[in-house]
């Protein structure tokens, strides 16, 4: 997202931290940045990140629209609170092509790699873009979380760049 995006979602993110809940702005770590996921999987890297770089070389990045506020999870497990994006066709397509580009990517010919394991809720058709503000609430948590967070205006946030977080490693690339 740009710095203005960045910003606002930062202010959510510190109005739930001040109210004395989780946010994500308790979050210390220096890749963590307010994004939406458009895939995530085991074992990427190599041929897959190009095909990405080449998708995205291809086209502008989309404007993101964030819009009310979506749950997920079920007590007592934790929910997340996160802003929705509001779906719109160039996102739809990005999503898509990504996908489809790593699914045709060739496979690592390190015997030693991994193979790419698509985390199926990111898959095109079970995917519900969102950005995050907090994690591992209570279901007593979530009314002072929407009390905290007051009136939310829709947000035009355009995208500024495109990355890999390497959870094993708690690195990131960027990708664009």
């Amino acid at each position: 997202m740009d710095a203005a995006s960045d910003a606002a979602v930062r202010a959510s993110w510190r109005a739930l931290a001040d109210a004395g809940l989780p946010s994500l702005a308790d979050h210390a770590g220096e890749t963590n940045r307010p994004h939406v996921t458009l895939l995530a999987a085991d074992g990427l890297g190599g041929s897959a990140d190009d095909a990405v770089r080449a998708i995205v070389a291809s086209a502008p990045l989309p404007t993101l629209r964030l819009g009310g506020l979506v749950v997920f999870g079920v007590p007592p497990r934790g929910l997340v609170l996160a802003r929705q994006v509001v779906v719109e066709r160039t996102l739809l397509d990005l999503h898509a092509r990504m996908h489809a580009a790593v699914d045709a990517a060739p496979v690592d010919p390190d015997p030693d790699a991994d193979p790419v394991a698509v985390v199926p809720h990111t898959r095109p058709g079970s995917w519900t873009p969102h950005v995050s503000l907090a994690l591992r609430l209570t279901a007593e948590q979530l009314g002072a979380a929407v009390t905290a967070l007051g009136r939310l205006d829709p947000l035009d946030a355009p995208a500024a760049g495109l990355r890999r977080w390497d959870p094993r490693d708690r690195t990131t690339t960027e990708l664009a």
